[in-house]
């Protein structure tokens, strides 16, 4: 009598450490697809409510409640987790940030004692190790997204000019360094001429603030740093980045094949194709 074949073991349930946009719906769903288990850990003010739906599990948390989030994890058994979503990186410089965030003793020990500045990877990077110290992996956040990354080429049916291409060329590098300072990932450029990098204010407000300085016709690019960690801000557009680039008149947008997080890939090329708009991996 032939023995049964074996089945593979499942991959064991993950918690999602949830901020705000699309990404950690499409990361809960993709995760689901591959019959893997999610339990939400929904930051308070960022996390759509929507996410509720898409999980096995939905815990509310506060942004500044480390400690609480990770007796969460542990209640739940869990070993591993991700991060999607962003937070409004801004409010870290609100002069009412104790009083709105409220954060517990371990996440004060965090930011006063273990992180050295306020940059993303500093603080990401510290939090990760604290979960790491209590047995929980941090896992890539773009685990199970492989679908959804950038092809490289132009994906969509408008092709670049040359012009547009010669932006892209003269913005790549320049990008590439400014997101190495980790200052900002993204770069707006018209004739070869750098009009804005990203700050503090996220995507869609540096593109704004270069088509102010430049009008019409700009070229945006958008990439990570070389060896970027993969566990937390890996580079992603949506949908609302294409709108604000049709809204200023924008020309181009290149972003990083295989890197860059498309949320999510088909509507944001439909909606680049409806807007014509020429969105290039490269």
């Amino acid at each position: 009598m032939n023995p049964e074949p074996r089945t593979p073991n499942p991959e064991p349930r993950l918690g999602l450490i949830a901020g705000n946009g699309l990404f950690p719906i499409l990361f809960a769903r993709c995760a689901k697809e591959r019959a893997v288990g999610v339990v939400a850990l929904a930051i308070e003010g960022e996390a759509r409510p929507e996410l509720e739906k898409e999980v096995e599990k939905l815990h509310w948390v506060g942004l500044a409640k480390l400690g609480q989030m990770i007796r969460i994890l542990k209640r739940e058994g869990l070993t591993r987790a991700a991060m999607a979503g962003g937070v409004t990186k801004a409010d870290m410089f609100s002069t009412v940030l104790y009083r709105r965030f409220r954060p517990d003793l371990r996440a004060i020990q965090l930011w006063y004692q273990k992180v050295r500045d306020r940059k993303d990877h500093s603080i990401l990077g510290a939090f990760a190790d604290e979960l790491e110290g209590e047995g929980i992996k941090l896992e890539s956040s773009l685990l199970y997204l492989d679908k959804h990354l950038a092809d490289k080429g132009c994906m969509t049916r408008r092709k670049p000019s040359r012009r547009e291409l010669a932006d892209v060329e003269f913005g790549w590098p320049i990008a590439k360094q400014v997101a190495q300072l980790e200052i900002g990932q993204t770069l707006v450029v018209k004739e070869r001429c750098v009009v804005a990098a990203e700050g503090i204010e996220g995507t869609d407000e540096a593109i704004r603030r270069g088509a102010k300085l430049a009008g019409k016709g700009i070229v945006v690019v958008k990439l990570a740093k070389a060896n970027q960690d993969l566990r937390f801000d890996v580079p992603t557009v949506g949908e609302n980045t294409v709108a604000t680039l049709r809204e200023v008149g924008a020309n181009a947008l290149a972003i990083e094949a295989g890197k860059t997080l498309m949320l999510d890939k088909p509507a944001v090329i439909a909606a680049a194709d409806q807007a014509h708009i020429t969105l290039v991996g490269r």
